[in-house]
């Protein structure tokens, strides 16, 4: 067996996380697999490099000296990498992964007024977009993290919160009679079919944890949020939905009482420097869109959880 960079990259894995469930997580495979990758590895070294106790695993003398090399060898691939991607598209390129946000255009308009051209990645997933961070595919990741559902953000990535509690609204047809409501309970779309993405990383739990606590349960559709908003237009389901998200004639959006259900919005990349040069272009941005929904205008007026952007006037 020859060591090859990916043998290195999951032995600074387990260094970092100090557990071989951890890093087999942080890297996308089985712990299985990644234990007799180990196993193989320090049979190729001659020794063991990590002492298993059941408080984790940590490097032993001969670990040391081996992720003494390796770390900076994989840094080093990982920075040729990211070099090499932006040279061939012309040293311009920042590559930038999201969940879905009405604030992603005011984004991508403001860094290219600064001589940025980025490209988008579109993922329901954050932990996918958070991971390929993590691995030099992208530079940088919105993401939403969905309460009481922590998302596995590897160790390597660098963090900022821009909104550390965005509440979550509900959309619901025109004609329904909540919708007369400012606030709509619960119980008052106990009896209406919800539409909710289970591909979205925690929602379902926390979506079908929220229902339980109120004491309803209500028939759900599962489908993507695109075909939700169609459905919810022709009076077929309500669906959740972020608090930026507009009103169309055919719909209402709607705080829910109580705000049982928040998100927390977070952008990461692999460096200080990186998150400094995209996160006051979001910050903008995102304060453009919160002042444009009626609803969650007023929900920060009257003293909600205000974000991390200039206050409202």
């Amino acid at each position: 067996m020859e060591l090859e960079v990916r043998h290195l990259r999951a032995l600074c894995a387990i260094a970092d996380t100090g557990s071989l469930h951890r890093a087999a997580r942080q890297l996308g495979v089985a712990q299985p697999s990644l234990s007799t990758q180990l196993r193989r590895i320090e049979q190729e070294l001659g020794g063991a490099l990590f002492v298993r106790a059941r408080t984790g695993c940590r490097p032993t003398p001969l670990g040391r000296l081996v992720l003494s090399r390796a770390r900076p060898l994989v840094a080093e691939l990982r920075a040729l990498v990211t070099e090499a991607r932006a040279t061939a598209m012309g040293g311009k390129g920042l590559r930038i992964g999201s969940t879905a946000s009405r604030a992603l255009a005011g984004w991508l308009r403001r860094l290219r007024r600064h001589a940025q051209e980025p490209t988008l990645h579109m993922d329901v997933s954050a932990n996918v977009l958070l991971r390929m961070v993590a691995d030099g595919q992208l530079d940088v990741a919105f993401v939403h993290e969905v309460e009481g559902c922590p998302l596995r953000i590897p160790e390597s990535l660098r963090i900022r919160v821009l909104v550390e509690r965005e509440p979550q609204f509900v959309s619901l047809p025109a004609d329904h009679p909540a919708a007369a409501k400012a606030v709509v309970h619960l119980s008052d779309l106990a009896h209406d079919r919800w539409m909710i993405d289970p591909s979205v990383d925690g929602e379902w739990d926390a979506v079908r944890r929220v229902l339980r606590d109120a004491g309803i349960d209500p028939p759900v559709l599962h489908g993507d949020y695109h075909t939700a908003a169609n459905l919810v237009a022709i009076g077929e389901v309500v669906t959740v939905v972020q608090p930026t998200s507009p009103s169309r004639p055919e719909t209402a959006v709607r705080r829910l009482h109580g705000d049982p259900l928040g998100v927390r919005l977070l952008l990461a990349a692999r460096t200080e420097t990186e998150l400094e040069g995209v996160y006051p272009a979001l910050v903008e941005a995102y304060d453009e869109v919160a002042r444009q929904a009626p609803a969650y205008r007023e929900w920060l007026e009257r003293g909600g959880t205000t974000p991390p952007v200039p206050a409202l006037p």
